[in-house]
């Protein structure tokens, strides 16, 4: 369903979606009280909701349509603004499962392909993920033992004893986790990420801290990585910004990848520096997991603690076998708790993982890990 004040707009994402013939529209309202109105005659998988509209806006019909239809995935819809993107911020923490910035001009609309390619691949991963949710139950072969549990993090596995597991069909080989008690946290990030970012973040501040730096490549633009390190501060009880180039990483602080910049980290002295680079997109993304998980395998060696988070993708994979190369450890978020198992299933796939956890077990694992007596 595709929810927006305006017809043009409206005709125009119809024709984007259905261009792909994954994609079906079956209603097209224009304002909120409309939407949840027709969830009454439509069974729908994925709602694209615009923010500002008459009658009954995005943000105050989010409640509404979560409550009438529990499984459906909101993808939030604006222009880019610093308001438009702190009200999509706060849609994220309420229970949307995603976002698009939306061009200003119907002309932007109908000429630019890289909206076009974020709204299409958007909501065909969320529609797959809404009907995975809604089917039949799937049968995970996660015995307690095979993936380490947070009171276990601490703990060295023997390589004789590392264990498998079976997710989306495909076995997993885990490896030990490091015995060094990890200098830096690393974690990345993507569709569904700001929610997963908000739930681990606040989980290791109520476990009691860490006093390591938590460097974040979360895919976003500009504007929206500002309010996300905000909001991520506000969470996590702890000072968090977007990074700036040449700054000396600080114990105890969140430091998050700006929009269309990839953040790397380079040794300088005795100080870890951050530096903020233009080079080129990295699995069609900048700010990218990748080259920030290289540059922290060079410059920490072994004493890394890395996380892939949801996300469409393969991103992090590649990064996360440099950092398990190193001799440092990865895990992962796990596919039933995933919005889209993409960038965490590739990493568990590619045998690069310790652990591969259930959301709420992450901000456990980490601080366990974090805090281990060595």
């Amino acid at each position: 369903m595709v929810v927006d004040d305006s017809a043009v707009v409206r005709g125009l994402e119809t024709r984007i979606l259905e261009s792909d013939p994954a994609i079906s529209v079956i209603a097209s309202v224009g304002n909120g009280q409309a939407a949840v109105q027709a969830l009454d005659r439509h069974d729908v998988e994925v709602i694209v909701l615009d923010i500002e509209m008459p009658v009954m806006d995005g943000i105050t019909a989010l409640p509404h349509l979560l409550k009438k239809a529990p499984g459906v995935k909101i993808v939030m819809s604006s222009t880019l603004t610093a308001r438009n993107a702190e009200i999509s911020l706060k849609a994220l923490e309420a229970g949307a499962s995603e976002y698009v910035t939306k061009p200003s001009s119907s002309r932007e609309l109908t000429g630019g392909t890289d909206f076009k390619q974020e709204l299409v691949d958007k909501v065909k991963a969320l529609g797959a993920a809404a009907r995975r949710a809604g089917g039949a139950p799937r049968t995970l072969a996660r015995p307690a033992p095979l993936t380490p549990s947070p009171a276990a993090a601490g703990a060295a596995t023997t390589p004789s004893r590392v264990p498998s597991l079976h997710q989306a069909g495909a076995q997993i080989q885990l490896r030990p986790a490091a015995n060094d008690r990890p200098d830096v946290i690393a974690i990345g990030s993507s569709t569904g990420g700001p929610q997963a970012l908000f739930t681990v973040l606040g989980g290791i501040k109520k476990a009691g801290g860490i006093t390591q730096p938590i460097l974040i490549t979360q895919h976003m633009p500009a504007t929206f990585t500002t309010i996300l390190a905000e909001h991520i501060g506000r969470i996590a009880g702890l000072q968090a910004k977007e990074a700036e180039n040449g700054e000396v990483i600080q114990n105890g602080r969140v430091y998050i990848a700006p929009g269309d910049w990839h953040m790397l980290v380079e040794t300088k002295g005795t100080d870890k520096v951050l530096r903020l680079t233009q080079d080129p997109p990295e699995n069609f993304c900048r700010p990218a997991v990748d080259p920030m998980f290289r540059s922290i395998a060079k410059a920490y060696g072994r004493r890394v603690l890395a996380a892939v988070l949801t996300g469409m993708g393969s991103d992090g994979a590649r990064g996360g076998k440099v950092i398990a190369d190193a001799g440092g450890t990865v895990i992962a978020q796990d596919e039933a708790t995933s919005v889209v198992w993409g960038m965490p299933g590739a990493t568990a796939q590619a045998g690069v993982c310790s652990a591969v956890l259930p959301l709420p077990d992450v901000a456990p694992y980490i601080h366990k890990f974090a805090n281990r007596r060595v």
